[in-house]
Formats: structure tokens, C-alpha cells, sequence
């Protein structure tokens, strides 16, 4: 089938021939797919009726073998994670690290901070000498003698899916089942898994607010993967306020170290890393079931090795071998840091979590465009709970700023993200369980 011929029959509302699919995945590879083509390609679909089931395994496969599809042949299995993004969220920098001290392989490939959502991978680098752009040599080399890297995608994974990518964002028709599904689902196929876990966010913080569209997505990513030969469980996960009481690149690696290390005060961050992590293992066939898998990595926070699997990475990926002991001195600090305190009591009743995270964002931890520059020690951090009940005088977060001008916008729009009111019916963590 012709280029032209594809887009005339989604034009038409009809869905195209699964290998005209994979012929326009590999053309857009190649470049024989015009940047015209591809915009009126994206828009269709968007338009359309879809791709359908048959339609998003045929792209989300052609996407996948556009490029390099790597190959592991280690003792153990090759499983990974991946999140829809939220903000307080580093689930991906607990789970690794509990998944490598059990025996699994965790070959993360892992992207940046764009829009109100933080990056994985700007996170690792508030880390001094952490390397995320690593060789191919090299990645394989850390996965294999420490059970878990976090690197960036190289050119050669899923090129397809950059290209599609780059037009879909320009041409506002990111926002759809069918290519959201094959553009998340083609790096992780390319990067050679045997079994996949994904984390669907629900609520203000996340890019799906409403929780029964993030489960259409679960539903969809699931059967794709899954059909795509990849085993593949889904959670969607509340996102009505961050994860981590913090929001900032260094600020979240601390709540990281204090998860790992067992100083942690509060128990989301650990309990969403533990279902996600207890899920993967039972579709990896390494669990009786969740709950089992769950309780053996559980058990890996409880006796340190999961917080040793995460200083061999820091160390193998640059950064200093005693990380895990001398954070308090190894991460940058801002200079300005102010608590921000209630002026009237109440219970904290609703967090507006995009507005969390474009105030870490305007506070300069955060990029509005690929390639702008961050300050990884700015955020938040000391974050109330929803429910929370507050005196005047209490403190409800703490800024941390580059100077006073920039504290006094961020505690501007805190205060304003950040609603008093009747105390609200708590919502459960985990809101539904797919695969």
C-alpha cells in the first residue's frame, strides 16, 4: 500500500491494513514518509475512529524494529517500568535498584522533564558525575554487573517514534490512545524486555485527570504489549498530589535515599514502588502473585540490599561510590530555602499537582523546552497531605529558591495550588489493576 493510499482510507474513517502500518512506521525511518504525510497521518488518527486493536500492535511493532532491538542473553529476567509521568514521582529510581538486588536485569531507558512533569533522568544527574548518555558497551556492562542502568534512548532506539513524535508535537495530536500507546510501547520492545509493568497516573498532576481515561489507556497499553509479545501489567495510580512529599530534582533523590534506606516519613513513595515492583514480578513469572512480589522486595528495603544495588549504580554510572552515605554533602543546595506557613486553619482539602510542578518549573527545576537548562536544587519539598488539618502559624511546604525574587513567585502560586475546605474522603492509592 502507498503512503497516500494509508491516509486516504483514515481520511475515509476506515482503519488502515496492518501492513501498511508497518510500512509507514519504516518509512518514517527511512525518511521516504514526508513530514507533511506524517502531520496528516497523526491527524487522521486523531480524527478517526482509530486504529483499532490490530491497527496499534502493527504500529507499535513496525515503530519497535525501526530501529536497533537489543538483545540480552543474561541468567535472570529482563524486565522494566515505565510511568504516564506525574510530579513527586522517582518510583523508577526505588523500583530499579530493588528489582537488580533480587536477580532481574533492568536495562531502563528513561527521558527528561518536559511540561509540568519531572525526568527521570534530571533526577539522576542532580547526582554529581552521574553519565546518563552511555555507550551501548557500557550499558550493557552496567546492567549486567549491577542488574539495573538508567540511561538516555540512543538515536538507534525506535527512530520511528522520535520522528512521529516531534510532528505529533507541533501538530497538537499527542494527546490519543492509539499513539500515545505505540510511542511509549516501541522503546520498551526495542530495548528487548521480557516483561513490562506500566504505572497509568490519574488526577490533577498527571496528564490524565480523570481515572476511568487513564484505565482506557491501561486497558490499551496492556493488550498491546502483551500481543506485541511482551507480558505486560498495568496500575493506575492516584496523582491527586505528589507521590514524594517533594517536587525538584535533588530534593526527590533524597526521598529516594530516605525510601531506600528506611528513614522515610511518608510511606507513598514506598507503597507504590513496592505494587508496581510485586505486579512486574508475577507477569514475569518470578511471583507467586503481586502480593508475594511485593513482600520479597519489601524485604530487600529491610535488609539493605536494595539501597547497595543502588550505590553500585550511582557508582557505575559516575557518581561517587558512598553516595548512599554522604548525600547530605554530595547534592547542591539552594540559597534561599523558606517555609511557607498557613495564615488561617483548616484541613488541606485539594492539591492542584500541574500547579506544583510548573512552580518547580518557574522556580528554574524544570524545562518549557527541550534543551533549556535547570537548576537541579530548587523545588519543594515538606508537602502536606490532602487531609492534613492546619493551624495558622503551621508549615505546609518549603520553598527552595535561587533568590528571594523567585521564592516570593513560588509561594505565590503555592498558595494558590494548595486549597483549604472540608476534610476529603481519602482516595486510595493503586485505583485499578489491569494484566
Amino acid at each position: 500500500m502507498s503512503f497516500r493510499a494509508l491516509l486516504s482510507q483514515l481520511r475515509a474513517g476506515q482503519r488502515p491494513d496492518p501492513a501498511g502500518l508497518i510500512a509507514f512506521a519504516t518509512g518514517l525511518a527511512s525518511g521516504a514518509v514526508s513530514d507533511a504525510q506524517a502531520g496528516a497521518f497523526a491527524m487522521a488518527v486523531c480524527r478517526g475512529p482509530g486504529l483499532g486493536p490490530e491497527g496499534r500492535v502493527a504500529l507499535t511493532r513496525g515503530m519497535a524494529d525501526s530501529g536497533q532491538r537489543l538483545s540480552w542473553g543474561l541468567p535472570g529476567p529482563v524486565i522494566d517500568k515505565h510511568s504516564t509521568g506525574g510530579v513527586g514521582d522517582p518510583v523508577s529510581l526505588v523500583l530499579a535498584p530493588m528489582l537488580a538486588s533480587i536477580w532481574a536485569y533492568v536495562p531502563m531507558i528513561s527521558g527528561r522533564g518536559l511540561g509540568h512533569t519531572g525526568g527521570t533522568l534530571d533526577k539522576l544527574e542532580a547526582i554529581p558525575g552521574m553519565q546518563v548518555e552511555l555507550s551501548e558497551d557500557r550499558f550493557r556492562a552496567v546492567v549486567a554487573e549491577v542488574g539495573a542502568a538508567i540511561v538516555a534512548a540512543s538515536a538507534d532506539i525506535a527512530p520511528a517514534d522520535r520522528r512521529l513524535y516531534a510532528i505529533r508535537d507541533v501538530t497538537a495530536t499527542v494527546d490519543q490512545i492509539d499513539l500515545i500507546t505505540a510511542s511509549i510501547l516501541s522503546k520498551k520492545l526495542a530495548a528487548g524486555l521480557q516483561a513490562l509493568v506500566l504505572d497509568v497516573k490519574a488526577g490533577s498532576g498527571a496528564f490524565m485527570r480523570d481515572a476511568e481515561d487513564a484505565r482506557e489507556l491501561a486497558e490499551a497499553l496492556v493488550q498491546t504489549a502483551t500481543e506485541a509479545g511482551c507480558p505486560t501489567a498495568a496500575l493506575v495510580t492516584a496523582m491527586d498530589e505528589p507521590l514524594a512529599p517533594a517536587c525538584g530534582n535533588a530534593l526527590e533523590i533524597v526521598a529516594v535515599v530516605e525510601v531506600l534506606t528506611g528513614t522515610a516519613s511518608d510511606g507513598r513513595l514506598r507503597e507504590v514502588s513496592l505494587a508496581l515492583g510485586g505486579a512486574l514480578l508475577a507477569r514475569a513469572g518470578q511471583a507467586e502473585d503481586a502480593e508475594a512480589g511485593a513482600a520479597r522486595l519489601a524485604q530487600t528495603l529491610e535488609d539493605g540490599r536494595a539501597a547497595e544495588a543502588f550505590a553500585r549504580m550511582v557508582a557505575a554510572q559516575g557518581g561517587p561510590g558512598d553516595f548512599v552515605e554522604t548525600w547530605q554533602r554530595r547534592l547542591a543546595t539552594a540559597p534561599v530555602i523558606r517555609d511557607v506557613t498557613a495564615t488561617e486553619g483548616g484541613t488541606l482539602a485539594r492539591i492542584d499537582g500541574t500547579a506544583l510542578g510548573l512552580t518547580v518549573v518557574g522556580l528554574g527545576g524544570g524545562r518549557q523546552r527541550e534543551g533549556d537548562a535547570i537548576d537541579r536544587s530548587v523545588g519543594l519539598d515538606r508537602i502536606a497531605r490532602i487531609g492534613t488539618r492546619l493551624a495558622p502559624g503551621d508549615v505546609f511546604a518549603r520553598i527552595h529558591a535561587a533568590d528571594e525574587d523567585a521564592a516570593d513567585m513560588a509561594e505565590e502560586s503555592l498558595r494558590a495550588a494548595m486549597s483549604l475546605g472540608e476534610a476529603a474522603e481519602p482516595k486510595p492509592l493503586i485505583l485499578g489493576r489491569i494484566g
